[in-house]
């Protein structure tokens, strides 16, 4: 039993006191695991959604220039402000049925940039704006607005649209015009600013070595 506690004591100081690169890297790799398979999934189970926490890997959703352009027009400068953003964008929404005024309550409005950390929640009682997360054929689940609600056959489908794109994107492989309730897997509710850099550096950083990180 002495024996027991004596090596119990010397790997506990070994994790918390030792400074060599060994013990660093262990303390890494509990916190990955504890993150992983506890805090992860916690998180998850009290908000609902298997994906509580993604982070932004484009600029679909930015309110901004992204090579000069926002929502297909080129602009050589753009100052964000809503009404400076509606003047550009605001044509398609009003199109669709969307005013203004309906758009400045959704919940994220002002968008968010790559690199942002989104949290999200259970994805019921969806409605017009809500910002969703749901899988495709990508390697990363889409992140973006609901800009329709309707239902045919029976079933209830969801039109997105990225607040940078010109219109929903209805080409192979990715059909925003029908948007099932199975592949979605919650909708922003708060947007954390850059936190998620460390991911994306992180994943551009193993990708030339054949690591595939999908969330």
């Amino acid at each position: 039993m002495k024996k027991k506690k004596s090596s119990l004591r010397k790997v506990w100081k070994f994790i918390w006191e030792d400074d060599s690169i060994w013990s660093w890297l262990l303390n890494i790799a509990i916190a990955f695991l504890l993150i992983k398979f506890l805090i992860y999934p916690g998180i998850g189970l009290i908000l609902g959604t298997p994906f509580p926490i993604v982070a932004v890997v484009s600029e679909s959703m930015e309110h901004g220039l992204h090579n000069g352009q926002l929502c297909g027009a080129h602009l050589d400068e753009f100052k964000y402000s809503f009404d400076n953003y509606w003047k550009t964008c605001g044509p398609w929404y009003e199109q669709h049925g969307i005013t203004a005024d309906q758009f400045s309550t959704f919940p994220i409005k002002n968008g968010f940039n790559k690199g942002d950390v989104i949290i999200l929640m259970s994805a019921k009682n969806v409605k017009l704006g809500d910002v969703l997360v749901y899988k495709s054929s990508k390697p990363q689940p889409i992140i973006h607005r609901t800009v329709r609600i309707y239902e045919e056959d029976g079933q209830t489908f969801y039109q997105t649209k990225g607040d940078h794109n010109r219109a929903s994107i209805t080409s192979a492989p990715l059909n925003e015009a029908r948007v099932t309730e199975d592949i979605i897997v919650g909708k922003g509710v708060v947007r954390i600013p850059y936190l998620g850099w460390i991911k994306i550096l992180f994943v551009e950083a193993v990708r030339p070595l054949g690591i595939n990180i999908q969330r």
